[in-house]
C-alpha cells in the first residue's frame, strides 16, 4: 500500500486535468451514500464534527470489476483550531481495490480535498460562469483560497484575482502566495464594493452570517458558494438566492446539509424546482448551463464522495504508472 504525500498529490495533479477527471467522473457516476456527520463535544463547550464520505466505482454501470475502486474518506473539522495555528480541516483517504477490497493507498486527505474542491467548482464555473469572466473575487483567506483561485483561473481567463479576509493581513498573504506564482492577486479591504465589481465570486468561510449580498452582485456574475457545510452555516442572503439560477453539486447533499440552500428552502424564498441542475445533469447535457451573459448564477457545494474517490484514483494511477 502506498503511503501518499501533501507534496506527491500536488505533483501527481493539475487543476485543467482534474476538472475533466471530475467532469468524466459527474457524467458516469458511482455509488456515493450521503455523507455521515458526527458532531463530538468537548469538555470545553467547544465541539469538533467527524466527517465519513465513502464512495466506490459504479460497477453495475459500468459491465465490468476490471478497474473498479472502493474509498473513504475520514475527516475532522475543528473550527477552534485556527487559534493554535492549525488547519481547521483534518484527514485522510483510505483507497482500495474494487474486487478485492485490497488497500492500495493512504492519501493526505487535506491536501486531496483542496484539489476536488477547488476543481469541482471551477467545473462548475465551465457551465455557470461567463466565458470571458477575467475578476476573481476570493472570500476567505483559509487553506482552500489560493486552490480556488488556480482553479477558476483554469477554466476561465483570470486578470485579476482579489482576496477579501476578516484579518486583512491573511488576505495579503494569500495574494502574495499567488503572486509568486506569477497570478495578478492582490488583497481586498471593502468586501461591498468588490461584489460590485467582480465576475466570478468565490466564497470560502464558514460564517453563519451572510457576507455575499445579493443586492451588490451586477448582472452576468457567478457565485461560487463552498465555505458552510452544515444547516447552520449560510454565506450568501436571501436577495443572492432570488437574483440567482441556482445549481448544486448533489440535490441530496446540498438540500440536506448546506445552510445557503436548506434555510431559504425552508422559508420558502427557494423551491425545490427552482433547484436548476446538479453537476450530473450539467455533466450529462440534461440541463442547461448559463443562458445569457447577464444572468446571476449560483453554484453550492458542499462536497460529494465522487470527487475524493475520482481525485484519489487520478493520483494513484500517475504514481503508479
Amino acid at each position: 500500500m502506498l503511503t501518499i504525500s501533501a507534496a506527491e498529490v500536488d505533483h501527481a495533479l493539475t487543476f485543467p486535468g482534474l476538472v475533466e477527471t471530475l467532469r468524466t467522473a459527474f457524467r458516469d457516476g458511482a455509488v456515493q451514500p450521503v455523507r455521515h456527520h458526527h458532531t463530538i463535544e468537548r469538555p470545553d463547550g467547544a465541539a469538533s464534527t467527524l466527517l465519513l464520505m465513502p464512495a466506490w466505482t459504479d460497477l453495475n454501470a459500468a459491465g465490468t470489476s476490471a478497474g473498479g475502486h472502493v474509498g473513504v474518506k475520514i475527516v475532522t473539522v475543528s473550527p477552534d483550531n485556527n487559534a493554535i495555528g492549525k488547519p481547521a480541516v483534518m484527514g485522510l483517504y483510505l483507497l482500495l481495490n474494487g474486487a478485492t477490497g485490497e488497500p492500495e493507498a493512504l492519501i493526505d486527505g487535506q491536501r486531496l480535498t483542496q484539489w476536488r474542491t477547488a476543481c469541482a467548482s471551477a467545473l462548475a464555473a465551465s457551465y455557470l460562469a461567463r466565458d470571458d469572466a477575467s475578476r476573481l473575487l476570493v472570500v476567505g483567506a483559509g487553506a482552500l483560497s489560493p486552490f480556488l483561485a488556480k482553479a477558476h483561473s483554469a477554466v476561465r481567463p483570470i486578470k485579476t484575482i482579489r482576496i477579501w479576509n476578516r484579518t486583512p493581513a491573511n488576505a495579503e498573504k494569500v495574494a502574495a502566495d499567488l503572486r509568486a506564482e506569477g497570478f495578478a492577486a492582490s488583497a481586498a479591504i471593502d468586501l461591498d464594493a468588490e461584489l460590485g465589481q467582480a465576475d466570478i465570486v468565490s466564497s470560502v468561510t464558514i460564517t453563519t452570517t451572510p457576507l455575499i449580498k445579493g443586492a451588490l452582485l451586477r448582472p452576468g456574475t457567478h457565485v461560487d458558494l463552498v465555505g458552510g457545510f452544515t444547516p447552520t452555516m449560510r454565506e450568501s442572503d436571501d436577495d443572492a438566492i432570488r437574483l440567482a439560477r441556482v445549481y448544486v453539486d448533489t440535490r441530496a447533499g446540498a438540500t440536506k446539509e448546506a445552510g445557503d440552500i436548506v434555510q431559504p428552502l425552508a422559508s420558502g424564498v427557494l423551491k425545490p424546482e427552482a433547484i436548476v441542475a446538479d453537476l450530473h445533469e450539467l455533466a450529462r447535457g440534461q440541463k442547461k448551463g448559463r443562458e445569457g451573459a447577464r444572468e446571476i448564477t449560483l453554484f453550492k457545494s458542499v462536497g460529494a464522495a465522487l470527487e475524493d474517490l475520482a481525485a484519489g484514483i487520478a493520483v494513484y494511477k500517475a504514481l503508479t504508472a
